[in-house]
């Protein structure tokens, strides 16, 4: 039987304590977490008598914004009224676990696509404040063998050593691999140097036997293949 689907309750003037079992969050959570609203998934985290109060504190000091209480400091979170130390480590738990569930399962992912791609790192990367790039092992049936960070800062020729991003590759004799980096800009427009890295990578990926399939830039929800643009690669 499918589960009745309860609009989530208006918890302005309400506390736990008023409000009928079908309504709390631990309830709604229950009977369909899909539903609910964030203030609920957060009350529900946060536990205890006065949850709702303490998770519409939580989301007025951040703006209701989930990704900024993901960036926040666990001391910053602690100081909201009513969090303290230990509720807001489960809190950054909670949303770390909401990460991992876009990461590779023990069976080894296939790359058909840049989307493939993207989609393995999109969210995680989405959420940076500085520049990360990421390279992606492959083996000979574009299986993913690993994602491993090899630099962060401004993804530049000057800066990136490109011998740095085969190391990896190299270890674990991987016949492939996809460059990775993020925008936190949340614009995934290749920049100059984004083609004039991706131009020397390919370089040095025929010299040492290594295919380069890609580099796809994210931003926010969003990404660029440079690959299919043409951009670097020709």
């Amino acid at each position: 039987m499918e589960p009745l689907l309860i609009p989530p309750p208006s918890y302005s003037l309400k506390k736990l304590k008023t409000l009928p079992l079908r309504d709390q969050p631990a309830y709604r959570v229950t009977s369909d977490v899909s539903a609910c609203s964030l203030a609920e998934l957060l009350a529900a985290v946060v536990g205890g008598a006065q949850q709702i109060e303490v998770a519409e504190g939580i989301l007025a000091r951040f703006g209701g914004d989930v990704q900024r209480i993901f960036k926040a400091h666990v001391a910053e979170l602690a100081s909201v009224r009513g969090v303290g130390q230990q509720t807001a480590v489960r809190i950054k738990a909670a949303l770390a676990l909401g990460i991992r569930l876009h990461e590779p399962t023990g069976e080894r992912t296939a790359i058909n696509s840049p989307s493939d791609a993207a989609a393995l790192v999109q969210y995680e990367m989405s959420l940076l404040e500085q520049e990360y790039l990421k390279v992606m092992l492959l083996d000979t049936r574009n299986r993913v063998l690993d994602i491993v960070e090899v630099y962060h800062g401004s993804v530049n020729s000057s800066q990136v050593h490109v011998g740095e991003l085969f190391k990896p590759a190299i270890q674990r004799m991987a016949p492939a691999i996809i460059i990775i980096h993020n925008h936190p800009s949340q614009d995934p427009t290749p920049s100059p140097d984004d083609v004039a890295v991706t131009r020397a990578i390919v370089a040095a990926g025929k010299l040492l036997d290594c295919d380069v399939l890609d580099h796809i830039v994210i931003g926010g929800s969003r990404y660029v293949s440079l690959k299919e643009r043409g951009l670097g690669f020709s």
